[in-house]
């Protein structure tokens, strides 16, 4: 099968047909959409079954939620019928569930394996696996310096993905209050600290100005205007290069009228031969599985 990754920006509006396992609406109010402040997101994968041209639907057979529902599988009407010309029958998909009072909303849908060989996107994500070499990326960082990635050759890496202006919870503040934890807990041993840096990548770099991310930056570590960066680094890629960027990491990211930024997230161990060791494509990784991927793989290097 090819394998190819793509971002489709769509909302669907999810209609649940199976009873069991599904979320019980709690006080529906007329008007109140899914993105209101109360909705909550949960990332989502799983196959196409059907795909309805006339009607604008999916039928998803979707994995199991922690928290919200069960595995089953699920019509899902697109909100632009438009795009349906692009998911087909066996396409593995993950996406952003938007769940709320009144509706469910899919959002950032990724094709991550087509099942037919003969349709093609207008681009290509990169596949990560483990053994990936990371590309000599450009950055800007709160310092008004360029950093490349290569300077971090001899240590492991810990980079992640976020835009300073992120309003959910979940997604780029839980990646760099994440981050921080992780840098206290590295800070503690310092063996492992000298052998270790971190870096959160902004994919909006007409905002995220070096002064925006040393103010945002310094929020996060808790020292404030007193942080050096000396272990983290925040920085955006220029807009030339910052296409190139998201798409080998398998980020994306589309800017809304809001100003706001609809996209996915990617958080990578990269070891200290430059090569990715770990990837994480979701929310659901913690500071401990991270840290302990780090002493794993610092471990390895000390064997080899």
């Amino acid at each position: 099968m090819t394998r190819s990754f793509f971002s489709l920006y769509l909302a669907v509006v999810a209609i649940c047909v199976i009873p069991a396992g599904c979320r019980q609406n709690a006080n529906p109010e007329a008007g109140q959409s899914a993105t209101d402040a109360h909705a909550k997101h949960y990332p989502v994968r799983g196959k196409i079954v059907t795909v309805d041209t006339t009607h604008g639907e999916i039928v998803l057979d979707a994995a199991a939620i922690p928290g919200f529902m069960d595995a089953m599988t699920m019509p899902y009407k697109l909100k632009n019928p438009s795009i349906i010309a692009e998911l087909h029958p066996g396409d593995s998909i993950t996406a952003t569930l938007i769940a709320a009072d009144d509706s469910d909303l899919l959002d950032e849908i990724v094709i991550i394996a087509q099942a037919k060989p003969d349709y093609k996107p207008s681009f290509f994500y990169h596949p990560i696996q483990p053994g990936d070499k990371i590309p000599d990326f450009h950055l800007l960082n709160q310092s008004d310096r360029q950093i490349h990635l290569s300077q971090f050759r001899g240590k492991v890496l810990l980079m992640t993905f976020i835009y300073t202006r992120c309003p959910l919870a979940d997604y780029c503040p839980r990646m760099s209050r994440n981050f921080a934890q992780i840098d206290k807990t590295l800070a503690a041993d310092p063996k492992l600290y000298k052998k270790t840096h971190l870096l959160s990548v902004s994919f909006d770099p007409d905002y995220d100005t070096p002064q925006v991310l040393r103010s945002y930056g310094g929020s996060y570590t808790g020292r404030y205007t007193k942080e050096t960066f000396e272990h983290w680094d925040f920085a955006a890629p220029s807009k030339a290069d910052l296409a190139p960027v998201l798409r080998f990491f398998d980020v994306g990211a589309t800017p809304e009228k809001d100003r706001t930024i609809t996209h996915s997230l990617s958080t990578l161990v990269i070891g200290p031969d430059g090569k990715v060791y770990k990837w994480y494509p979701t929310n659901d990784w913690t500071p401990e599985q991270i840290v302990r991927d780090v002493k794993q793989l610092v471990s390895e290097q000390g064997k080899a």
